[in-house]
């Protein structure tokens, strides 16, 4: 079971309720923050969780917005006792600019730190699940992510009430039938196949022809939605997105739930209304506050 946290949900412009951008995606023992704010490790605190669980950090694009909070949570762990190796992943241009940022803002590093540079497609696998990544179109390098749980064959447990686990379970699941105290059972009736579910990432970007494609048939689809719809023309002219693209995109490429996030601050007294807008669209459509979370 993947867990989706939003630590920050405001655009370029923070306020009092709302934090940079910054999301931590949680999947058993990995913990994936997707971009950093500033003040995304206070945000760990509000949480009430721990940044030295950390595994990876994902970098959609090199402004302040998404990373200005990112060399201040490197030194924190340090101080922490953080003691893993951490991966840091972002478009190319990334890893000469977070050499620099740890120049200028030296501390002690007493663990690992990996930063690689990547472009579109599959950029990490294990056996639970993969990273993919896409180019976007923002005036500098710019990456969207998505995260795909695997699936897996799963044992139908009404239909094996009162049998005890052991090595029969590995039997239904490689296609065999069993008999167990003179009951036979099937495998073909046991198991199930559990499909794959993926939550897809966009952050800052114009509308573009790649988007539908790499978001399709997300079980969660979360992407920035700057401007409302009548403002169509500035947020191509800025290179973002309005809540009536996202919502015609989560409509297109047939995802289950759409998730705005990254709303102009100029939105704050006015934040139904732009939701309604996306419903109209997109009936499974959300925004977020600070610390609220979903489950894949």
């Amino acid at each position: 079971m993947a867990k989706v946290t939003f630590l920050g949900t405001a655009d370029s412009i923070p306020s009092a309720s709302r934090n940079h951008t910054s999301i931590l995606l949680t999947h058993n023992e990995e913990n994936i923050l997707i971009d950093c704010g500033e003040g995304t490790q206070r945000q760990f605190r509000k949480a009430k969780l721990n940044p030295c669980k950390l595994t990876r950090i994902l970098i959609s694009h090199w402004h302040g917005d998404h990373v200005l909070g990112l060399v201040g949570l490197l030194s924190t762990l340090s101080l922490s006792g953080y003691n893993r190796t951490l991966h840091i992943y972002g478009p190319i241009g990334i890893k000469e600019k977070i050499d620099l940022a740890l120049q200028v803002f030296s501390f002690k590093k007493n663990y690992k730190i990996v930063i690689e540079e990547i472009g579109a497609g599959k950029f990490f696998e294990n056996e639970e699940f993969y990273l993919e990544a896409e180019e976007m179109e923002h005036g500098v390098p710019c990456l969207a992510y998505s995260f795909t749980q695997k699936g897996h064959l799963r044992i139908k447990k009404d239909k094996l009430k009162g049998i005890p686990s052991g090595p029969h379970i590995k039997d239904l699941k490689e296609g065999k039938d069993i008999v167990i105290n003179g009951r036979k059972f099937k495998s073909k009736d046991s198991v199930y196949n559990e499909k794959d579910k993926k939550i897809s990432i966009v952050m800052d970007t114009k509308m573009n022809k790649r988007i539908i494609p790499f978001v399709k048939d997300s079980d969660i689809f979360i992407s920035e939605g700057t401007y409302s719809g009548d403002l169509s023309k500035e947020a191509e002219e800025h290179m973002h997105l309005t809540v009536v693209d996202v919502a015609k995109v989560a409509r297109q490429a047939k995802v289950k739930k759409l998730i705005i996030t990254h709303v102009s601050s100029r939105y704050m007294k006015n934040l139904k209304d732009i939701l309604f807008e996306a419903k109209e669209i997109f009936e499974e459509s959300y925004l977020p506050r600070d610390l609220d979370f979903f489950d894949l």
